[in-house]
């Protein structure tokens, strides 16, 4: 156990990059967040996150935890589609029921697998088990996704989606016609159902999804696009579910038994949320140079568009 004065040169930095600084020895960013979120460090007493701001003086106590024990293996039969790769990063379409990165009952066959037998990552110190992952996609969701292959990389898209400049749209078969608008609530951990995240809280993070309607579909569904402002996780579904009252067809989690026949039909044949990331559009962290992507729903979720059609 280690107590660390933050200096007042610290002033206004996160706590995850002052840590990293104040520790020395090599300590990365990265490295220093997965202290931060095993309770490792505490403020003042106080538990606090990566993103908290400093104001010099604070008393950390830093008690190292023991390094990651899991390390991915590469794994090349992972499929995935490359959209765009450079030295520093590289676009990839997911394909649905692919897991992003290895986790208690998914330890391979993920995406993180696939990436590591491609090669060309940075890994931070001993923890290969994301390399270069900055945002994620659930497994049933399909689309997009940007990684970076190099520590400045990873910092330069880490920043980008903490300031929310990075445009993402999604496109979701709802059951039922949402009304175009902003939703705008709290976002938490379900207070008994450890699985699920709610909006209905008095406090929380805050989230934001910006709903069109693309088209009314048949059997009283819609083909949705919802933009993202903020990216908590199950956002959208949990958007789509509690506020907008029309879930996104097929979501085990969030969804509702349809009333008609042929949706339910529809959701069991995707088996998966009828969600997919469709547009990520965000500025070169290295170069500068702006860039935009777009992919179409892969063929089951366009099967279930066709049905509805």
């Amino acid at each position: 156990m280690t107590r660390i004065v933050v200096p007042v040169a610290q002033r206004g930095q996160r706590l995850d990059r002052a840590l990293a600084t104040l520790w020395g020895g090599g300590l990365s960013r990265a490295e220093a967040q997965r202290w931060i979120d095993a309770g490792a460090v505490t403020v003042d007493g106080g538990r606090a996150e990566g993103a908290k701001k400093l104001r010099g003086g604070e008393a950390l106590v830093v008690t190292p935890p023991p390094p990651p024990v899991t390390e991915a293996s590469p794994d090349p039969s992972v499929r995935f589609d490359t959209l765009f790769e450079d030295a520093h990063l590289l676009v990839l379409d997911k394909p649905p029921h692919l897991v992003v990165h290895p986790a208690a009952g998914h330890a391979d066959g993920t995406l993180v697998n696939g990436l590591l037998a491609r090669g060309g990552f940075e890994l931070d110190g001993d923890d290969h088990t994301r390399p270069g992952i900055v945002h994620r996609l659930d497994k049933g969701t399909s689309g997009v996704m940007v990684v970076a292959k190099t520590a400045a990389a990873r910092e330069g898209l880490t920043a980008l989606f903490a300031a929310h400049d990075i445009d993402r749209a999604y496109l979701a078969i709802c059951v039922g016609v949402p009304r175009d608008g902003t939703i705008t609530t709290t976002h938490g951990r379900h207070p008994t159902d450890r699985l699920r995240f709610t909006s209905r809280l008095a406090s929380g993070k805050r989230a934001v999804t910006h709903v069109r309607v693309v088209r009314p579909l048949a059997r009283g569904a819609a083909l949705v696009e919802c933009t993202l402002e903020t990216g908590r996780t199950h956002q959208i579904r949990l958007h789509l579910a509690e506020v907008a009252q029309a879930p996104v067809l097929g979501d085990p989690v969030y969804g509702a038994r349809p009333r008609d026949a042929a949706l339910r039909a529809l959701g069991q044949a995707l088996g998966r949320q009828a969600l997919h990331a469709a547009r990520l559009g965000f500025v070169h962290p290295i170069t500068g140079a702006s860039l935009a992507f777009t992919t179409p729903p892969p063929s089951d979720m366009q099967r279930a568009l066709d049905e509805l059609s």
